[in-house]
């Protein structure tokens, strides 16, 4: 199974060599990292190590996914952010699934394990009503619906219609997934504290 691991980046200088050193370290050599025209070392570190670079047409976090699955074309996909807040070592939870033929998209369910300041109380709160209400409207049973830690067959991220540009992105990535009628499954994963300055914008966003 070839798989490509997908990181969007926007100055992430401080954990994205840690990040890429991670998934190397267990063999995985596919490694695209799409940058927001960052203006610290993201870029230069992330070539030191080995991953391809690809500065990104737009905007946003969305608009890097969007364009990078129209460059990818493996078997599968697995998005991190270049944070630190997500493990490496944990991608396989992510891949087990999909590999054992029962989920074509699988979600790292980061509110089992949550190390403390992973969250802020708002993000937190705001985390579980977007996630109640969600399987409320869609009766599925997902928990964790804005994770950044997910794997994508190469049917879902060819088939599915993304439009959102920002942080709405992971949300659509649920959606579009459901929509399409492809299996959806979440697995529990860690969640640390990110390295760097946070982009979200909780209200907003």
């Amino acid at each position: 199974m070839d798989v490509c691991i997908l990181i969007p980046t926007l100055n992430e200088e401080k954990s994205i060599g840690e990040v890429i050193d991670g998934f190397v370290k267990q063999g995985f050599k596919n490694i695209l990292v799409i940058d927001g025209n960052s203006v610290d070392r993201t870029r230069e570190i992330a070539r030191s190590k080995g991953a391809r670079v690809i500065v990104q047409s737009g905007k946003g976090k969305g608009q890097a996914i969007i364009e990078a699955f129209q460059i990818i074309d493996s078997d599968v996909v697995v998005i991190i952010d270049g944070d630190g807040t997500y493990l490496p070592e944990e991608v396989n939870k992510l891949l087990e699934p999909i590999k054992k033929g029962i989920a074509d998209h699988v979600v790292g369910n980061r509110l089992v394990n949550y190390e403390k300041g992973a969250f802020t109380r708002l993000n937190l709160i705001g985390n579980k009503l977007l996630n109640l209400l969600f399987r409320m409207m869609y009766g599925v049973d997902l928990h964790d619906i804005l994770s950044g830690y997910r794997a994508l067959t190469r049917e879902v991220y060819k088939n599915i219609e993304l439009k959102k540009h920002g942080f709405e992105i992971e949300a659509e990535l649920t959606v579009e997934t459901l929509a399409k009628g492809f299996r959806i499954v979440e697995v529990p994963i860690t969640y640390r504290k990110r390295k760097g300055t946070a982009k979200l914008k909780p209200l907003r966003d």
